[in-house]
């Protein structure tokens, strides 16, 4: 099973950007699905962003389409996270997470994935 490290999160002002990284440990990770997900005080878990083994498929919550892009090098066992135009409400702890059996039907479903990293802070101010 992969270990994921996340880095990247800081204080940004609306309108600008940050990327995040999650390196994984391990062999295998250019066989798992990857995923991004947030958790905001006293909000639940969600989902942002996921990418196939492949990279060939990317899912995104509907929010986030056109502020947000995900992408990995499986050569770096690194998957990242590129965010712009950063709005106040979108801070958050962000967690990458992965997943042996990401689908289509499933990407968004945090219990679907199989490890997690301990999540970085992103703090945007207005």
């Amino acid at each position: 099973q992969v270990q994921l490290v996340e880095s990247g999160g800081g204080l940004v002002q609306a309108g600008g950007s940050l990327r995040l990284s999650c390196a994984a440990s391990g062999r295998t990770f250019s066989s798992y699905g990857m995923g991004w997900f947030r958790q905001a005080p006293g909000k639940e878990r969600e989902f942002v962003a996921a990418i196939s083994w492949s990279a060939t498929t990317t899912y995104y919550q509907d929010s986030m389409k056109g502020r947000f892009t995900i992408s990995r090098d499986n050569a770096k066992n690194t998957v990242y996270l590129q965010m712009n135009s950063l709005k106040p409400e979108d801070t958050a702890v962000y967690y990458c997470a992965a997943s042996r059996s990401l689908s289509s039907t499933r990407y968004y479903i945090a219990s679907w994935y199989d490890a997690w990293g301990q999540g970085t802070q992103v703090t945007v101010s207005s």
